[in-house]
């Protein structure tokens, strides 16, 4: 059942980016569309993350991926590498475990 849907979202994909460059044959977009679409997908990604982290079902699941997250979102702040942020979130996330 999974290979169907991955299959079947990997070719919406495709379509779409397809009608996409056929509708627009090398016109440009509104430079505010622009902009929106740059900033879209960090934003869903940040929404799928909270979105996984906390949801449950149909209730709200505070449990220690919660600490995971906000010391990978300290070590954003600060600026930290990608590995140094997963290895925050990886610890806080064990440590808070190992406590409970």
């Amino acid at each position: 059942m999974t290979w169907p849907a991955v299959l079947a979202l990997a070719v919406g994909s495709y379509a779409l980016r397809a009608i996409g460059l056929v509708a627009l044959r090398g016109r440009r977009v509104p430079a505010f569309v622009e902009d929106v679409l740059t900033l879209l997908p960090a934003a869903l990604f940040g929404a799928l993350i909270v979105v996984s982290t906390v949801g449950g079902d149909r209730a709200l699941v505070l449990d220690a991926r919660v600490a995971g997250l906000a010391a990978a979102g300290v070590a954003v702040w600060r600026r930290a590498g990608f590995v140094v942020v997963v290895m925050a979130a990886a610890g806080a996330t064990a440590a808070v475990r190992a406590v409970s």
